[in-house]
């Protein structure tokens, strides 16, 4: 196989850490933008560690703090954004915000410079985005990558965010902005902080439980953006969720089947406001029917297209 080059930024995160291990496990060579070079290259070797023994003699993680220590002439067959301070960390204080738009634009804004300059440009940038980007949509309507924006702050963020990418699309660089739903696996995101009510039996709809989840497998997010890396086809906006979206009741239902307990206790939406704010209303309380028109149409097969499937293959 061609070892093939990648720069990855937020490489540390939930995706980008099963991203990471992917390509190590086939000896590609990855360099990672992180602000903290010993800790990131200290995660990945215990990650490695765990997947093979003789980790010492095969491909591990370069790590940079700056994208000024990369020469000009180095080049990279693809460049991966995933950076930014994950948005349901934290209530929506004006400083969190702050921070939300800082953590996702200053990068980008950096990738860009960093990229006008370079004397070998990269055949493909994917950039990170969120479902967010279409709001807080209230209809049952499917939403595909032509959906429109509002004025919440989730879809301002996502706007800003994409719109500091196609900087780079400006630049003759194919570039892909990745809209990620609710990814689920093991060990981190939205399952993480669902599992332990609902095996305590105390798990159930939020709210109405009428909101949609655009949910995705892990292991499809990261096959979605390798596919997206080698279909020069594919270009612009691509929503990165399973093509069976389901609404928060049935996701709640299927999640009690899954660990066999009852999912009858629901969180209130009272509740959710008071004890998250904003970001309970827009990314608790609403929901948005997003289907993956681009990939679909372009060829990509789904491992786990029901959620039954993916909730048993992680808990």
């Amino acid at each position: 196989m061609y070892q093939q080059r990648y720069l990855i930024t937020g490489g540390s995160g939930f995706i980008g850490t099963e991203l990471i291990k992917q390509l190590l496990l086939e000896n590609h060579d990855v360099t990672v933008l992180t602000r903290n070079e010993v800790n990131t290259a200290k995660h990945f070797a215990a990650v490695m560690d765990a997947e093979r023994e003789d980790f010492q003699t095969k491909a591990k993680v370069k790590t940079i703090s700056s994208l000024d220590s990369i020469n000009p002439d180095q080049s990279f067959d693809a460049v991966i954004n995933l950076a930014g301070q994950g948005i349901a960390d934290k209530k929506w204080t004006n400083e969190v915000k702050q921070q939300l738009i800082d953590s996702r634009i200053d990068t980008t804004k950096a990738l860009y410079e960093f990229l006008n300059e370079a004397l070998i440009k990269p055949e493909v940038v994917i950039s990170g985005s969120a479902l967010g980007y279409y709001g807080v949509d209230a209809t049952n309507e499917s939403i595909n990558e032509n959906g429109d924006t509002d004025n919440s702050f989730s879809s301002q963020l996502c706007q800003q965010w994409e719109a500091e990418a196609q900087k780079i699309e400006a630049l003759g660089i194919r570039t892909c902005y990745l809209r990620t739903g609710i990814v689920l696996g093991k060990g981190g995101g939205a399952l993480a902080k669902m599992l332990p009510p609902f095996k305590m039996a105390l798990g159930g709809p939020i709210g109405s439980g009428k909101q949609w989840m655009s949910w995705i497998h892990m292991t499809d997010i990261v096959g979605l953006i390798r596919y997206a890396i080698e279909q020069e086809s594919i270009i612009g906006a691509i929503n990165g969720t399973a093509p069976v979206p389901v609404t928060n009741k049935e996701f709640s239902k299927t999640l009690g089947k899954v660990l066999k307990r009852p999912a009858i206790f629901p969180m209130p939406e009272f509740v959710v406001k008071l004890l998250f704010g904003q970001m309970g209303e827009e990314l608790l309380l609403a929901g948005q029917r997003v289907v993956p028109e681009k990939v679909t149409q372009a060829g990509y097969r789904f491992k786990y297209a029901n959620l039954e499937s993916a909730l048993r293959d992680i808990v």
